[in-house]
């Protein structure tokens, strides 16, 4: 009876979390799409829903602590709320940089000087396509689809790399526009970190099923 009670609190405590990489999937996606099409309003719903995800990491943190408290895990159990503690610090942050975003969209009215903007939002669409797939890995404990993902880091990283060379030559020549500039490069360097985050969570579910994080046996 006991096992059977925190079987189902581990059930719930992946349900939450699943729901919680479905949000902050959500704010990327509407952050881009504001900074898109520069809807302000969007924005300050986006900056002021990240007060949600810093609730539910506090939520499912305790949950976690409680879980190790009360029910006294063994190893293979105590995998499955490390790694929950590890993805929701990572999820989170993906929150933070999605107002991040947010913020900066505000600010973006001067979209003339970079007819290449559209690297910005391919870019975009890579880092919300990683996301989506790290969650998907924990949802289904898919190590493939886990390192599948992490291999996905290069597409990110090499058009941050473009954006970035792209906007070296902007701060020389145009440096009447420099402040607009490094708004976006700024925004790019949000998605690079997002990329990271989504490589941290599929590094934390092959944990959760081996044991093993960055090839270092752990328990």
């Amino acid at each position: 009876m006991i096992r059977s009670h925190f079987d189902e609190d581990l059930k719930q405590l992946h349900r939450e979390i699943v729901d919680m990489g479905s949000f902050v999937e959500t704010a990327i996606a509407s952050a881009v799409t504001a900074l898109k099409s520069y809807d302000v309003e969007r924005c300050k719903e986006i900056i002021e829903s990240d007060k949600k995800v810093d609730e539910m990491e506090r939520k499912i943190e305790s949950q976690c602590l409680w879980l190790i408290a009360r029910q006294q895990p063994v190893a293979s159990d105590l995998r499955q709320i490390t790694t929950a503690l590890k993805i929701i610090t990572d999820m989170e942050r993906i929150g933070d940089h999605a107002s991040d975003i947010a913020s900066l969209a505000i600010r973006i009215t001067d979209r003339s000087f970079f007819p290449e903007s559209e690297m910005i939002f391919e870019m975009a669409a890579a880092a919300i396509d990683m996301v989506n797939s790290a969650v998907m890995s924990y949802v289904n404990y898919d190590m493939e689809l886990a390192k599948a993902t992490e291999e996905k880091d290069d597409i990110v990283d090499d058009y941050f790399n473009k954006v970035k060379h792209y906007l070296a030559d902007v701060f020389s020549t145009q440096p009447h526009r420099m402040d607009v500039a490094i708004d976006y490069l700024l925004v790019a360097k949000y998605l690079e970190r997002i990329g990271d985050h989504a490589v941290n969570i599929c590094e934390w579910v092959h944990f959760s099923q081996t044991g093993e994080h960055k090839s270092t046996k752990i328990f």
